[in-house]
């Protein structure tokens, strides 16, 4: 016998020895060995469904981790190598027990006021039917909530309490489920997404009364409106509200096209932290442009009207999300909807999107989000050159001009003086755009230019403001016969208003939003929280005051000019300034305004056109001035004609100097030839 343990077709049962497997486990005898199984119940310590060896020990395994465990109308509690369902206040078995063992009981909705206790009850709906697989490899049948006949609304309100409340033991369960496998915390969350949208669509669709319902929780928000006429009116728009998030669908969309139904709104407010960024992939998505990093930036929402999944709907539905964190100009928005196992933005738009809020427009319903993406900012090679050629010939030019205000004593007079202030402020602001729009390190370093950009530019429209209140002085001194008040004008009120009000905006606007001034891409104005209204504000009302202004003093001067000869030097000079000081309002601050149709809802080429239109006036500027005031002046051409005369004759003299003292070294140098000339020299 003792022999025979040796031979090759001998085998040992091992499961003879009561020790050779852990309590609570089952021994298997194999050829050459055994494995041990958990009761059903339990799992291994060590995580294995077989094992075999010492130190492996069985170990309660806590059902109510798995949201699906018991009815939404029931708690789970754990009890070794099983659990129980205990039916909340108000519901109990059809047997009338509170508690039952395992998923296949219902827990019934008491209704004292009927003999016959109408049922909410959760049973299998093979239509409905979303199945996923446990880490062990065992099934887990969903199971979706089914309202038979028809219950009061108070059993309603405690249904969509329970919905609300069912979050906490999801949580967990994710949580477990996270530390394993990444496909298995999706295919959990989409089915607790399709068992809380169909629950609270039944619910709210069995209703017996119409109208609105919301229940709160801490986990989300849900809102139901049952509809049990036909629609008032044609093109009816509902809307529901979670806090911030709303939903606007037709009427006709609830209700089918027919006298009733039902439309259910669902906030989630943690849900963002399990569905987050790492669920996108671009295959996943329609892009447009590059965009990179992509992370959630919304409360998760949900919406149906009872399609099984994304049914496409005769009418979109508009969706307002609110941002998590501001979307920057580097960043965009994007909508998306939960398709399963990844965010997908097929049949979604955004039609509106802010820093703070983002309204998606979507074809089907589901449930959706906003994700924020990283745009590659690509510069247009074509503008970046356009922008550097056209800033330094400006800045010459306005050099030049400048020269020419304060030198040209001809034309030295009070408009010269606003044209000499208009020319340094625009000279100042080109050479601080060209050295430190890009320098945003250091931050505080970018603030300032920032800022002195700001000052810089509201400076030169306050000047253009004052041209335009100095030339309708003017006019107005020629209707009215007063030419005091435009002699004043200058020593009252030009400098301290020309460099003082745009001091006193700057410093109000920093006041209000030290964080406005400069961007990650560019030291400039934050265009979030409407803090560009500080620059566009003002500009908007300079430029209408002076067109009034302007419009004003061509009445004034066509009244003149046909009561006065036409070739009266003093109404002429007049007209021509008024038209040049037209045209430069139109070219100075008109050129600004292409600046609001660079949105994202112009689209190519037309964007292009605007962008290259925006960036060719606005860097020519100086180039005008300097055109218009300068060579196109008949007196200042006569000026230059008088310096160019003046450099030539110096140069000729400087010429004739230099021929004249050369040839005075070469006549000294030939008289050295001779030794008598060199003596008599030298005495």
């Amino acid at each position: 016998m003792a022999r025979s343990l040796f031979l090759p077709w001998s085998d040992v049962n091992e499961c003879l020895n009561t020790q050779a497997c852990p309590s609570k486990a089952i021994c298997t005898d194999a050829v050459g060995g055994y494995f041990c199984t958990c009761k059903s119940g339990f799992e291994s310590s060590n995580g294995k469904t077989y094992f075999n060896g010492s130190g492996v020990k069985c170990i309660d395994k806590n059902e109510c981790l798995n949201s699906t465990a018991c009815p939404l109308t029931a708690t789970c509690k754990n009890i070794p190598g099983s659990y129980l369902c205990v039916c909340n206040p108000g519901f109990e078995t059809p047997e009338g027990r509170t508690q039952f063992i395992g998923s296949r009981g219902t827990c019934v909705g008491i209704n004292h006021s009927s003999p016959t206790p109408t049922q909410v009850t959760f049973s299998e709906d093979h239509k409905q039917q979303v199945t996923t697989q446990d880490p062990n490899n065992n099934r887990i049948s969903s199971v979706t909530m089914v309202t038979k006949g028809v219950p009061e609304d108070n059993n309603v309100t405690l249904v969509l309490q329970e919905i609300v409340d069912s979050f906490g033991n999801f949580s967990k369960t994710i949580s477990e489920s996270s530390q394993r496998r990444k496909e298995e915390t999706a295919r959990l969350a989409t089915q607790y997404l399709h068992r809380v949208q169909s629950a609270a669509y039944e619910a709210a669709l069995n209703r017996p009364t119409g109208g609105t319902l919301r229940k709160e929780s801490q986990f989300m928000v849900i809102e139901v409106l049952t509809i049990k006429n036909s629609c008032k009116t044609e093109n009816e728009i509902v809307k529901l509200q979670t806090e911030k998030e709303s939903m606007d669908i037709d009427c006709s969309v609830v209700t089918g096209g027919g006298t009733g139904g039902a439309v259910v709104f669902i906030s989630y407010k943690s849900f963002g932290s399990i569905l987050d960024g790492s669920f996108v992939s671009k295959e996943n998505l329609t892009l447009d442009e590059k965009l990179n990093h992509f992370q959630l930036n919304s409360k998760m929402i949900s919406g149906t009207t009872g399609c099984k999944k994304n049914c496409s709907l005769a009418k979109p539905v508009n969706f307002t999300f609110h941002h998590i964190q501001m979307v920057g100009e580097s960043r965009k928005s994007l909508c998306v909807y939960w398709d399963e196992l990844v965010w997908s933005n097929e049949g979604c738009h955004v039609i509106f999107s802010d820093g703070t809020r983002t309204v998606c427009s979507c074809s089907h319903l589901s449930t959706f989000a906003v994700l924020m993406a990283s745009v590659e900012l690509k510069e247009d090679p074509v503008l970046t050159m356009i922008t550097y050629v056209g800033l330094s010939l400006s800045l010459l030019c306005l050099f030049l001009a400048a020269l020419t205000f304060l030198l040209c004593q001809s034309i030295q007079n009070t408009s010269t003086s606003l044209h000499l202030q208009l020319s340094i402020c625009l000279f100042l602001a080109y050479l601080l755009f060209l050295t430190g729009i890009k320098r945003t390190e250091p931050e505080v370093l970018c603030k300032v230019v920032a800022g002195g950009l700001h000052y810089l530019y509201l400076a030169a429209f306050t000047w253009m403001f004052l041209e335009g209140l100095h030339l309708f002085l003017t006019v107005r001194n020629l209707r009215v016969a007063n030419y005091t008040s435009a002699g004043r004008f200058k020593k009252r009120f030009m400098y301290p208003v020309g460099y003082g009000v745009p001091a006193v905006i700057v410093a109000v606007s920093a006041a209000i939003n030290p964080q406005g001034y400069g961007t990650t891409k560019h030291c400039w104005i934050n265009i979030e929280k409407g803090f560009i209204l500080s620059f566009l504000g003002p500009v908007s009302a300079v430029i209408l005051i002076n067109l009034i202004f302007y419009l004003i003093t061509l009445w004034i001067l066509r009244d003149r000019l046909s009561s006065l000869n036409k070739d009266v030097s003093k109404i002429q000079n007049t007209r021509m300034l008024t038209f040049k000081a037209i045209a430069q309002l139109f070219l100075l601050g008109c050129s600004w305004c292409l600046g609001f149709f660079l949105t994202e809802l112009i689209k190519e080429p037309i964007r292009s056109i605007v962008a290259y239109a925006f960036t060719i006036t606005n860097v020519l500027q100086g180039v005008y001035i300097f055109l218009v005031h300068c060579v196109l002046n008949q007196q200042v051409r006569d000026e230059y004609i008088k310096w160019l005369r003046r450099m030539n004759k110096k140069t000729e003299s400087d010429s004739y100097i230099l021929s004249s003292s050369t040839s005075q070294t070469h006549m000294v140098e030939k008289s050295s030839d001779f030794p008598g000339k060199r003596s008599n020299t030298s005495v």
